[in-house]
């Protein structure tokens, strides 16, 4: 009896893996064993990267945030812990972007922890 291959799937699944190597440099892109590594690498870097992109952010509103709060005085941790003894609850994102769009909201939210 001869050997059954499922050509079509096999093909169907180096078709997928080419298309998402498109755009990449050099054997990456049209050489299948190479093309096939740089996806994976690629895939485990997206999945690594969408929780650190996390992180990022969070540091980037605190940055913004202690910025706006040392304008009037105040360091971040003391007027984060302000916040939560007034019983504030703002996210660090809306905080942020009042600090760097909306400095005179920010002001009146300090003005209320003070």
């Amino acid at each position: 009896m001869p050997r059954s291959v499922n050509n079509v799937a096999s093909r169907a699944r180096r078709k997928k893996v080419m298309q998402m190597a498109k755009g990449y440099f050099g054997r990456r892109k049209n050489v299948w064993t190479v093309a096939k590594n740089a996806v994976e690498k690629g895939l485990q870097y997206a999945y690594r990267d969408r929780r650190t992109k996390k992180r990022n952010f969070r540091a980037l509103w605190i940055t913004r945030i202690n910025a706006g709060a040392r304008l009037h005085d105040l360091s971040y941790s003391q007027f984060m812990g302000k916040l939560h003894t007034n019983g504030i609850e703002l996210n660090r994102k809306v905080l942020a972007d009042l600090a760097m769009n909306h400095p005179e909201a920010f002001k009146a939210v300090v003005d209320k922890v003070k």
